[in-house]
């Protein structure tokens, strides 16, 4: 697998990342058989992925810390801490370092390449800047972080209020967006920003379930043509994305979803989750295709072009 520039960190990094939270947390979501999550970190070594993203709240970094740990300089490992306690009040600045040094704990690493500050709101940023990063900044001239990352809440923020400010400052290295043909709006919102600040990007929910499952599809669709950001009456029949799934080139539409978002000038590397080696397999597959034909591109943003408020769950 060829390597990809990550903005201006300048680590080199597989275009298809290993995201080890999601729906099913490498399979220790619905099985705690950590025996399952390691195949398949395994997998994605063998497949040639270095770029593994994890948190704390996942319950992955463990794993993923005990399989790469023999090959660390060859890995790139991203973690995240929360910022909020259980009732809602944010931590105090001392505890996201003492997440960080449970996170090295875990990883059986000294440093950890990329550290971001997770799932921020536009109501969160400004507390972030003032009482976080400072305090991050330290950690990375101790050695402990590489770089500082963000990420931002795709279902809760889906215009990117939150990054359309925090790109532009220059303390985030590496930001985290949602982006598939649903909701495209990063193309015009965050992408152009990344690139004009050499910012590296990871792309979060490239497929959620309206683009696995037909009948959230639906809901979503029902919805948008309520909103008239989809029009009424461009779909016909119970399967809207026909077209897709009829073009000879495209095999399905979890395939036309990466594909779509794998080469998008801005987009550094696609995270994909997965609780199954092989279904990492086909995903890996999919993402390292050809980019889909520009009819199909066409017509995806000709009918999704305008949404907005929705990120695809």
């Amino acid at each position: 697998m060829d390597h990809v520039r990550l903005g201006r960190t300048n680590l080199m990094v597989s275009p298809v990342g290993l995201g080890c939270g999601g729906n099913s947390r490498l399979g220790m979501r619905e099985n705690k058989d950590s025996s399952i999550a390691e195949g398949v970190v395994k997998r994605a070594l063998d497949l040639g992925i270095n770029y593994f993203d994890t948190a704390r709240v996942y319950g992955t970094e463990e794993v993923v810390g005990k399989i790469v740990h023999g090959q660390r300089s060859d890995v790139v490992l991203s973690t995240k801490t929360m910022f909020r306690k259980k009732n809602g009040d944010y931590m105090p600045a001392e505890k996201l370092v003492e997440s960080l040094d449970k996170s090295l704990v875990r990883m059986k690493t000294d440093y950890v390449d990329v550290f971001s500050l997770h799932g921020v709101t536009p109501h969160d940023l400004d507390y972030c800047l003032t009482e976080y990063v400072r305090v991050l900044q330290q950690q990375i001239q101790l050695g402990k972080i590489r770089y500082l990352g963000i990420t931002e809440s795709f279902a809760q923020d889906p215009t990117h209020e939150m990054l359309r400010k925090a790109v532009p400052l220059g303390c985030f290295d590496v930001v985290m967006v949602g982006f598939n043909f649903l909701n495209a709006g990063a193309r015009d919102q965050v992408f152009p920003d990344c690139l004009r600040h050499d910012v590296g990007t990871q792309v979060m929910h490239a497929v959620r379930r309206a683009l696995s499952n037909p009948a959230v599809l639906m809901q979503n669709i029902e919805q948008l043509v309520s909103t008239g950001e989809i029009e009424k009456g461009v779909f016909s029949g119970d399967d809207p994305l026909k077209f897709l799934t009829d073009h000879p080139g495209v095999k399905s539409v979890v395939e036309a979803a990466y594909r779509y978002c794998r080469y998008e000038p801005g987009v550094s590397l696609v995270l994909t989750g997965t609780g199954n080696a092989d279904h990492l397999t086909s995903n890996v597959k999919a993402l390292t295709a050809p980019p889909l034909p520009i009819e199909l591109m066409l017509e995806l943003d000709r009918v999704f072009g305008k949404v907005r408020s929705v990120s695809g769950d």
